[in-house]
């Protein structure tokens, strides 16, 4: 298991949230808990947030589709008005 921690989300994920945001996210149960490593070292693994990513894609493909399928149906109401 590989834990990646605070500068590894931002280097090897592309997460470059401060980590007041962080744990704000966390807070409001948006963003995996981390694992406590040590008094003042955590860590987060990186199947968690390979997780979340896929889950943030996914909330972003069902936008998607639901915007898209919203303009169909608008244009399909102006077509039979």
């Amino acid at each position: 298991m590989r834990l990646l921690s605070v500068d590894e989300l931002k280097t090897a994920k592309g997460i470059h949230y401060s980590k007041p945001h962080l744990y704000r996210l966390m807070k409001a149960g948006k963003f995996p808990q981390p694992i406590r490593l040590g008094e003042r070292r955590i860590a987060w693994p990186e199947s968690e947030i390979n997780s979340w990513l896929e889950s943030k894609i996914a909330e972003r493909e069902a936008k998607l589709k639901a915007e898209r399928e919203a303009k169909l149906a608008e244009e399909a109401n102006l077509i039979v008005a």
